[in-house]
């Protein structure tokens, strides 16, 4: 028998960084290599993630029919250095500044085999063809307008493409860097004191509490006004960052221009609480996203009059913008890839092999994104035991369970492979009641330690999703941000934003039977087919890959009680 052609698809070269194991068109396994390194964000070659996934798949190196680097360093090196350079003489300043990163990148081939000793076919894919890919193919969607909005690809900021017959056709090439909806997002988190490429979630979870109608201090202009001066729409699907504003595009690290301080006022000291004037500033950088995005989705909704929509890159993983483009009723049903940063480009480089290798290889519903680290029975109870515990096994996991979040206890619920992406989808996670609303700043005061206005998310029983929540489909990976029933303010009041919002996980049988089992046990005891969900970690962390970082975060918070599969330790 034929052996099923084998794709190893690779991330690396900016942040994110991650492998992915395609066989004969199926996912196998899926990893992040800052769960093994635990620096978040990670930039190293992902050789840890690539030897789980080999392992996973059960492979070695060499039974890799292919591997589908996700980024095509000669067009980069041309576009983004060599031409800018022709027409721009500040340019040529940035491409000496660069000249060890442009060395790296054209030399990317042998680091992929120094690492991997991989001897095969290596192939080279775009960005954001990568991101595009990642999000039509699982998504089931036979036909479907498909965007990528990120920070940089090689040298585009976005994609728009049509998928359609198994084949994606581009129908607008997106903005070029500096115009970036993501870098200009990643610039006003760096002013507000956050990290760029990183805390960008929570300079949304920031921007509910903000006006953008309100006056700028000593200025007759709104906050929302200057940033329609700052991001300029210049045509259907074309917009322009006023360079006034900005930085990001002549000098490393400085993200924004002394025109924008001497408007707002300095940077934000990450030691200092927020004010109202930041969150005015997050409120109109949300909505003028918004406007933006919103606006070249009804351009496209008319002219090419395609009911669904898939979307990837960094700017997708913004739920409050996911959330208004489905209340929009502009498509029938968006799908968005959970990994939609760039560890999934590496998942997309997979996608568009098998496509070239298979002419009939088309799009179908594959919502499992559970493809990460998995371990054996013993795995666990030697973690367990090189930490001096003595957990004890339960027979019925999730009635036990579920008791115990009924009574109030902060749980640490570790099962099966971890999930792709950077939301914790129930396999690893850290799980309480949903009420009283005080139950999300005890969370946060005892295990998190992060800011209090950041929202946790609700998983939901899919058959009373409705119930609780404003939306018309489901919502597997927490992407979707919706707003509140009288219901779910009733019943579930610390998951419902300052907004009327939540970011919702409906969750059936088919895509976890674990943590579907424990919901169903919790409606039981209590009446309500709800638990808060948030990732595994504290703040800054990585969410936990193994049983030992699960095992070491439980003993170093105040989480009360840890689930591994089937053992239970509780803090008592």
């Amino acid at each position: 028998m034929a052996k099923k052609f084998t794709t190893l698809g690779i991330n690396y070269g900016g942040h994110d960084t991650s492998a992915v194991l395609m066989r004969g068109g199926q996912l196998i396994a899926a990893c992040e290599q800052e769960r093994y390194s635990l620096d978040k964000h990670s930039r190293r070659f992902p050789m840890d993630a690539i030897d789980d996934c080999l392992n996973i798949g059960e492979i070695v190196i060499n039974e890799v029919n292919e591997i589908a680097f996700a980024f095509q360093p000669t067009y980069h090196i041309q576009e983004a250095y060599l031409r800018r350079a022709l027409d721009d003489p500040e340019a040529i300043g940035v491409l000496l500044q660069d000249v060890d990163r442009i060395r790296e990148n054209f030399y990317v081939e042998e680091t992929i085999r120094k690492h991997t000793n991989f001897e095969g076919d290596i192939n080279f894919y775009k960005h954001h063809l990568c991101h595009l890919a990642s999000a039509w193919y699982p998504s089931g969607f036979s036909e479907s307008l498909v965007i990528s909005y990120d920070g940089i690809g090689e040298v585009e900021s976005g994609l728009m493409a049509i998928g359609r017959n198994g084949e994606l056709s581009v129908v607008h090439n997106g903005c070029r860097h500096p115009d970036s909806l993501g870098l200009l997002y990643s610039a006003i988190t760096a002013y507000l004191g956050w990290r760029h490429h990183c805390d960008e979630g929570i300079v949304m979870g920031l921007a509910t509490y903000g006006d953008p109608y309100r006056k700028i201090p000593d200025d007759c202009r709104t906050y929302y006004e200057v940033f329609e001066e700052i991001l300029e729409e210049t045509g259907r699907y074309d917009y322009r960052i006023n360079r006034d504003w900005i930085e990001y595009h002549r000098v490393r690290d400085k993200w924004i221009s002394d025109k924008f301080i001497s408007v707002f006022g300095p940077k934000r000291q990450p030691d200092t609480k927020p004010t109202q004037h930041h969150m005015d500033i997050a409120a109109a950088l949300q909505m003028r996203l918004e406007a933006v995005v919103l606006n070249q989705l009804g351009h496209a909704r008319n002219e090419f009059g395609v009911p669904r929509i898939c979307l990837a890159g960094g700017v997708a993983l913004n739920c409050s913008l996911n959330g208004k483009i489905e209340r929009s009723k502009l498509f029938d049903e968006i799908f968005v890839q959970p990994a939609s940063g760039d560890a999934g480009v590496a998942l997309g480089a997979c996608y568009l092999a098998n496509r070239i290798k298979d002419q009939s290889f088309s799009p179908k519903k594959s919502h499992n994104f559970y493809l990460g680290s998995i371990f054996e029975d013993k795995e666990v109870r030697d973690a367990l035991d090189s930490r001096g515990l003595t957990p004890k096994f339960v027979e019925n996991i999730y009635h036990t369970t579920a008791q115990k979040l009924a009574d109030g206890k902060i749980i640490g619920w570790f099962q099966g492979q971890a999930e792709f992406g950077p939301r914790a989808l129930g396999n690893r996670s850290i799980l309480t009641r949903p009420y009283p609303s005080h139950m999300k700043d005890y969370l946060n005061d005892r295990v998190k330690y992060r800011e209090a206005f950041r929202p946790f998310a609700p998983a939901v029983l899919y058959e009373h999703m409705n119930h609780y929540f404003e939306i018309q489909q489901e919502t597997p990976h927490m992407l979707i941000a919706s707003l509140a029933t009288p219901l779910a303010r009733e019943k579930i009041p610390a998951t419902v934003h300052v907004d009327n919002s939540c970011r919702v996980q409906s969750v059936q049988r088919k895509n976890n039977s674990r943590f579907y089992d424990l919901l169903h046990a919790f409606n039981e005891l209590t009446d309500c087919p709800v638990l808060l969900n948030t990732s595994f970690n504290v703040k800054g962390q990585p969410i936990v890959n193994s049983p030992e970082q699960a095992i070491d975060c439980f003993l170093a918070t105040n989480i009360d009680c840890l689930v591994i599969e089937n053992y239970v330790i509780d803090k008592d």
